[in-house]
């Protein structure tokens, strides 16, 4: 077990508390310094104003308090030096091979770290290459706690899902047996895939009702399902031809589940919820697990989702309600109109918390329309993060947030690589169009993207783009379904749940959407894991380039940070809270 070390002592005022951002305040010219954590990783965002007059401003080295694997220190690491990478595919620590970001994470956190305390010292780096100057007088240091996957009442599971990286392919050269798969799925959930087990673990007994899209896991979730000891209630999918659950709902009739314990939903376009619901003495409701991530395989660990959890008996009933209206199976218009728009604002520890059930009548859009308009309202910084987004007026309001100065980053599941066919008056084809574009001018807006054998980058390793039988046609790497509205302000706005942000999820599918506002410490997390992902799929826009990957040996890799309205400028102000 790593040890822990007590609280540090703050060197600057700041504050903070598990979960919640904390700020280091710049009072002489030094760095200053916040942070985003998740149960997964800690993002640090930073800024340096100074840096821009300085011709030999060369990047930051960031030392951690305590190291890894219990040293007392260690400089967080870097994988570029400035030769390129190292031949053996090694890190250099940050003293020696600079950040050239305004914003890094410490990488190396594992489940053994929630609820740990660290420190974090980032110091500017100036001079030239082989005689660095570490400006020590100029550091900005944070202290910062890992949060517990559970806080407040609230679950928080994000995956990796990073299939194609340099850590899974050192990882996992191999993945032909199911034993090794197994261990590569576990490695990429990154907790996630206990998500299930643990919401029935903790139902000991009682009953549990959900509403699934696909229930096709056959390593975690079915036999959690299998095993479970009170008594199991499913809505699913099997709409026209998908019948991907069949077989798991016969494995669970086989192994003692009554037959009406499974209501196939056949009039929806598509039942796209997923989410489970406990339910107490009394038929009374105590908690819901809800999320972007289908009960799959795939869905807990290839593709990136999350799961949220909620001790909240009022929340855990609507969504109980929602379910036993999909049970009976009514058709389009039925649902249609069984609308009621947002509920009430629901308080779960320290969030409010509305959820709307989609879908609406045709011509109405309260759902999505709230988005927007809270995108049109953003003070600091617009994200998003979504599987195939064709809304034109949440497009339209996304883009315009960058256009007004607002720190603006998105990321797609794909960004076409050619002009898209078809009838570009199509809200699917218009929106890929305006992606494509959006993404070739202002550089954004990034996709799913490999180092593949053929573009690898020098001392790079080529990555893995599809596990051992999968579909390219249908791969998915990007799953998330989410919003996040001035993140590291004081009333940030997350959206989140199944839906795509599509014609199809406001007016055809079953869905479930969540507005979560006053609550910096989950909105902390959405950043966090959304820069990881963003960061990781840009920095493959690259690949092709044999030598792109190297330190800039002087000041200019810090002028697309400091030229006006770059999305780099941008992003360095809001999150550092310099703006």
């Amino acid at each position: 077990m790593r040890p822990r070390a007590p609280h540090p002592t703050r060197r600057r005022q700041g504050t903070s508390s598990a979960g919640a951002r904390a700020v280091e305040r710049e009072t002489d010219g030094s760095v200053k310094v916040r942070s985003y954590q998740s149960p997964t990783l800690v993002l640090l965002a930073y800024d340096w104003p100074q840096g821009d007059d300085r011709e030999d401003f060369l990047g930051f080295a960031i030392e951690r308090t305590p190291g890894f694997d219990g040293a007392p220190k260690s400089w967080l690491p870097n994988r570029i030096g400035f030769e390129g990478p190292k031949p053996d595919q090694g890190d250099f620590p940050s003293n020696e091979a600079p950040i050239q970001k305004f914003y890094w994470w410490d990488a190396r956190i594992d489940t053994r770290d929630r609820g740990s305390h660290f420190s974090y010292r980032v110091v500017p780096v100036t001079g030239k290459p082989g005689a660095l100057k570490l400006m020590d007088n100029r550091a900005g240091t944070i202290a910062v706690q890992v949060p517990e996957v559970e806080e407040h009442g609230i679950t928080s599971h994000f995956n990796r899902a990073v299939v194609s990286s340099q850590a899974f392919s050192k990882r996992f050269p191999d993945i032909k047996s199911a034993s090794q798969q197994k261990a590569a799925r576990a490695w990429l959930a990154n907790g996630m895939e206990q998500a299930v087990p643990q919401f029935l673990d903790r139902a000991a007994g009682k009953d549990v009702e959900g509403a699934i899209y696909h229930l096709t896991d056959d390593i975690w979730i079915i036999p959690a399902f299998r095993h479970y000891g009170g008594a199991l209630s499913l809505a699913y999918n099997h709409t026209g031809k998908d019948h991907a659950s069949d077989a798991a709902i016969r494995t669970l009739e086989t192994a003692g589940r009554p037959e009406n314990a499974f209501a196939p939903r056949t009039h929806a376009s598509i039942m796209h919820d997923k989410f489970l619901v406990r339910v107490g003495a009394a038929d009374h409701p105590e908690a819901v697990l809800a999320g972007s991530a289908n009960f799959t395989s795939e869905g807990l660990s290839a593709q990136a989702n999350v799961l949220h959890a909620f001790e909240s008996p009022a929340l855990a009933k609507l969504y109980l309600d929602r379910k036993r209206l999909l049970d009976r199976d009514p058709g389009l218009s039925q649902t249609q109109h069984a609308q009621t728009g947002w509920s009430d604002a629901i308080t779960v520890g320290d969030a409010s918390i509305r959820v709307f059930f989609p879908p609406e009548p045709n011509g109405e859009r309260m759902s999505i329309d709230t988005i927007v308009q809270a995108v049109n309202a953003a003070q600091h910084s617009v994200l998003l993060c979504a599987f195939d987004p064709t809304d034109k007026a949440l497009l339209d309001a996304v883009f315009a947030a960058s256009d007004a100065g607002r720190m603006m980053l998105a990321l797609v599941n794909r960004v076409p690589d050619k002009m898209p066919s078809g009838d570009p008056s199509r809200a699917d084809v218009a929106a890929k169009i305006e992606i494509l574009n959006r993404a070739a001018t202002d550089h954004d807006i990034v996709g799913f993207g490999s180092f593949s054998g053929s573009d690898t980058p020098t001392d790079f390793a080529p990555e893995r783009v599809l596990w051992p039988g999968e579909n390219p046609k249908i791969m998915v790497r990007v799953h998330h379904k989410f919003v996040v509205i001035d993140a590291e302000g004081e009333r940030p706005v997350v959206y989140t749940g199944s839906a795509n942000f599509s014609g199809n999820s406001l007016h055809h599918n079953d869905e479930n959407l969540l507005e979560i506002t006053n609550c910096p410490r989950i909105a902390g997390m959405y950043m966090a894991e959304f820069l990881r992902l963003y960061e990781h799929y840009r920095a493959r826009i690259k690949s092709g380039n044999p030598k792109t990957f190297r330190l800039t040996p002087d000041h200019r890799w810090s002028r697309k940070y400091f030229a006006p309205d770059t999305p780099e400028a941008k992003a360095r102000r809001a999150m550092a809270g310099t703006a």
